[in-house]
């Protein structure tokens, strides 16, 4: 067992123990995380390179699909964003456990750090279960000019695409295309929509805490 998978295993051992206590995820079966999480979060590596990138997790949760990513390229700046607080001690326990370097852990909503921490990555990616005309929002104001947005989402996700372009276009986003991908052996279907951002996004956006979600931009 090498070092990446020695911590893919203390960062699976660590979710099981934790998940006792706190609602972390609802997938328990060690199998189903490696799949369902692990794989899943590794699968934009079938087609982005990651390297030395600063990359954001909006929404991370449990930590994915950052932790997974960060373990696989130790490389990449990673900075995780999470609005629970528990969830935010898990992220915080995990990172100084598997003893990473450049990943900071931030307690907070996207809407408010999206100013804060306005236009300074190169990647941002979100496996959140909101809709893309709302994440759309809370995601690309992080993206540098140049730099992209990757929202992980089920197979079905054209209709959501199109309903997003306003969206997409206001936060100064373009949007390139959608991937497929196909999730362990039993042909799961998922989906990668990949946004470019080629300019700067308006001051005024995101907008306050609750907006995005209560009043999309349509």
């Amino acid at each position: 067992m090498d070092g990446r998978d020695k911590k893919f295993d203390l960062l699976l051992k660590t979710l099981l123990a934790w998940n006792k206590k706190f609602n972390l995820t609802a997938i328990t079966r060690p199998e189903d995380i490696w799949l369902k999480h692990f794989d899943d979060s590794l699968a934009l590596l079938n087609f982005y390179q990651l390297t030395n990138q600063k990359v954001i997790d909006i929404g991370s949760g449990a930590g994915f699909p950052g932790l997974p990513l960060k373990i696989a390229c130790p490389d990449i700046k990673l900075t995780l964003v999470e609005a629970t607080a528990k969830k935010v001690e898990f992220l915080n326990h995990v990172a100084a456990l598997l003893a990473f370097n450049d990943v900071r852990v931030i307690h907070g909503r996207a809407e408010d750090l999206g100013h804060e921490l306005r236009e300074s990555f190169d990647l941002a990616v979100s496996r959140a279960v909101a809709e893309l005309k709302i994440l759309s929002e809370l995601c690309l104001p992080f993206v540098k000019v140049g730099g992209q947005f990757v929202a992980y989402k089920e197979a079905k996700v054209e209709d959501e695409v199109m309903a997003a372009q306003t969206a997409i276009e206001t936060m100064g986003g373009k949007f390139r295309e959608i991937r497929k991908y196909n999730l362990g052996k039993n042909g799961l279907v998922r989906s990668f929509v990949v946004i470019d951002k080629i300019a700067p996004t308006p001051e005024k956006y995101p907008r306050r805490p609750g907006m995005p979600k209560k009043k999309p931009l349509q």
